[in-house]
């Protein structure tokens, strides 16, 4: 049986952003896990957290993640406090208290150098910037918000693949099962 970890990972990596990007709220936050994800999953066709993503208006939102932040399991509540703090905008911003240290022992090498590059690359953005990353025109959210017209409709992985990436990542997959099984 393989054991991924992912809700270690999302816990760990929530931690990670909040340290080291500047004003991680809720909006930035879920725009990083989701770059972080579908690049993942371009390069090695899986996700690093498991998150499903929706196509909302402001962009790309992990569903389950969205709701489980009002009310966190007991995990996510020991490593991270959520409060919400005032802003000269008008609506409070979500903020987020790494309550412990970042642990990286469930994370390949790869997983982190995505994660550094993808802080690194929005360290100082802010969520209107974040959402406008997440609005470019042919990424998976316009695909599945704007051309399919499915607001609020699960955003495939497979959409961060061109065309033909896909099929030629299934067949190497079932090559691998194959070479695995027959080695026994």
């Amino acid at each position: 049986m393989l054991i991924n970890h992912e809700r270690e990972k999302l816990i760990n990596l929530i931690i990670f952003l909040s340290n080291n990007t500047n004003n991680c709220g809720k909006i930035k936050l879920f725009k990083l896990l989701y770059f972080i994800d579908f690049e993942h999953f371009k390069i090695n066709g899986r996700s690093v957290t498991g998150l499903k993503y929706a196509a909302w208006k402001m962009g790309p939102v992990p569903t389950e993640l969205f709701e489980e932040i009002d009310k966190p399991e007991p995990d996510m509540a020991e490593a991270l406090e959520f409060s919400l703090v005032p802003t000269n905008i008008g609506r409070p911003m979500l903020t987020i208290k790494p309550m412990t240290h970042f642990n990286d022992e469930h994370f390949t090498k790869r997983e982190l150098k995505i994660i550094v590059n993808m802080a690194k690359l929005y360290a100082d953005k802010n969520a209107e910037e974040m959402i406008e990353a997440t609005h470019l025109e042919n990424s998976p959210w316009d695909r599945v918000f704007n051309k399919e017209n499915n607001k609020k409709g699960e955003i495939p992985y497979e959409y961060a693949l061109k065309s033909g990436e896909f099929d030629e990542m299934l067949k190497i997959s079932k090559e691998k099962k194959d070479v695995r099984e027959a080695l026994g």
